[in-house]
């Protein structure tokens, strides 16, 4: 198996939104609804003018995208929010990890970013990929996610300096 990372095309949108109606994912982002998806896949795609994107193909086809979130304001700028799904065949095969490491040196060298930071959702099996490639947590907020009546999800949230 052959994982490259390269800057998206427009093209690989369609992959984008298929791998986030993928079922499950949805547990993991804070989407709720077609109008809410198209809205993310529009500004996930925007970063892609500002050379802040990235797709990862195995053997040819794209398996996976992961989005820099550059802060337009200055006192900001030298710290990232990033985004990333994996295709749910492509999980633990190295592609998020091919995914972070590419973005790590895109963020510092390219954008100038010295602390990259996530959310992830308390259960997502991600966590720990995270925690290898060196973030670690910084804070938890209970109750972030609303999912029904009662029903909430908890967000934790996780940094890394470059």
């Amino acid at each position: 198996m052959n994982v490259t990372v390269r800057a998206t095309e427009h093209s690989d949108a369609k992959c984008l939104k298929h791998w986030l109606q993928e079922p499950g994912i949805l547990d993991f982002f804070p989407i709720d609804n077609e109008r809410e998806l198209d809205d993310t896949l529009r500004i996930w795609m925007s970063y892609g003018a500002k050379g802040a994107t990235l797709t990862a193909d195995v053997d040819g086809e794209p398996a996976g995208m992961l989005v820099l979130y550059l802060q337009p304001y200055e006192k900001l700028k030298h710290q990232c929010l990033f985004g990333i799904v994996v295709d749910k065949e492509m999980r633990g095969k190295g592609v998020g990890t091919a995914l972070i490491k590419e973005a790590e040196k895109l963020a510092k060298k390219k954008h100038g970013i010295e602390l990259l930071h996530l959310e992830v959702y308390k259960g997502n099996p991600a966590l720990n990929l995270y925690k290898r490639l060196g973030y670690h947590v910084y804070g938890e907020q209970e109750h972030f996610l609303k999912e029904g009546p009662d029903k909430y999800r908890d967000k934790i949230v996780m940094q890394k300096g470059l």
